[in-house]
């Protein structure tokens, strides 16, 4: 069993402001999560949140950065468990942006849910994704200059 996280939304931004908020640690940390991000290929960071005992989940989210096209595309690794030892969850994590002249397309593609624990997973990560973390983005890219 596997299952992949696909969403896609139309921003009126343009697509250099939709890549600051992804690239941009500080903006990141506003949208998503606290973090140690940098984009550049190879550099190992960190997510921090709340820590879900009962779910086998540290509050960590351990990832590596394994593409960057500026402007284009950012890919990661995203992986979780209950400790850097014991990681239950190992997924991918693809931003596709496509320009408009209207703002940018902008692609979530986040893949590799493998095994019932982590299906279940990607139920609430998906709604956390088309919910929470897209109204947050939202109000952050409206509020840049």
């Amino acid at each position: 069993m596997q299952k992949d996280i696909i969403i896609k939304w139309h921003l009126p931004q343009p697509v250099e402001k939709v890549w600051d908020c992804l690239n941009t640690s500080d903006l990141i940390e506003q949208w998503l999560m606290k973090n140690t991000f940098q984009p550049v290929v190879g550099h190992k960071f960190n997510f921090y949140t709340k820590p879900i005992p009962k779910m086998g989940f540290d509050g960590i989210v351990y990832c590596e950065v394994l593409e960057v096209i500026p402007h284009k595309k950012l890919v990661y690794t995203w992986k979780g468990g209950s400790s850097p030892d014991n990681l239950s969850l190992d997924t991918i994590l693809i931003w596709t942006l496509t320009p408009r002249e209207e703002g940018t397309d902008l692609l979530l593609e986040h893949k590799g849910f493998k095994g019932f624990k982590n299906y279940i997973t990607s139920i609430f990560m998906g709604s956390g994704w088309r919910k929470h973390i897209s109204r947050r983005l939202i109000s952050i890219l409206n509020e840049m200059k």
